[in-house]
């Protein structure tokens, strides 16, 4: 059994993890630094995996087995390349993020919001060290694959 302050502790952890990252995400796409979608992200990760320094594998939905296995190779070059990875839920909340809400158009319009990276970002910005700190965490905990939950607002 998992004592109180642990559970709490690890809430506390990921309700942190998560709003650092959206701010991380929302300077990254500001500053240029953010590539969006599977394919761009492929072609990034082909051409200059150096550059990458988080992954980030957003889904809703588990049983789209198309993106599943789209996440596996992704993850699998990402752990290979040294680069930080979060599966995040919580599509939603990235559409607003990422400005990419409009009633008008539905998400396949809006962008595939499915896979994101973070390149070199112009500053050494500090929610990326908070991130890259909870993977590490989630790491040492035998979770090689963090996740988050992004909650609509």
């Amino acid at each position: 059994m998992v004592p109180e302050e642990s559970v709490a502790s690890v809430e506390n952890r990921m309700q942190s993890a998560s709003l650092a990252l959206e701010e991380l995400l929302v300077t990254a796409q500001k500053q240029h630094c953010l590539t969006v979608g599977i394919y761009e992200s492929a072609k990034l990760l082909n051409a200059d995996p150096d550059s990458v320094v988080l992954c980030v594998l957003a889904a809703d939905d588990e049983e789209d087995v198309a993106l599943q296995i789209h996440f596996t190779l992704l993850q699998s070059f990402c752990c290979d390349s040294g680069i930080n990875i979060l599966r995040v839920s919580g599509v939603q909340r990235l559409l607003q993020l990422l400005g990419g809400v409009d009633a008008n158009r539905n998400q396949e319009e809006s962008g595939d919001l499915h896979c994101m990276l973070v390149t070199n970002l112009q500053v050494d910005h500090y929610r990326l060290q908070e991130v890259g700190t909870y993977c590490q965490e989630s790491r040492r905990l035998h979770q090689w694959v963090p996740e988050l939950i992004l909650q609509e607002r």
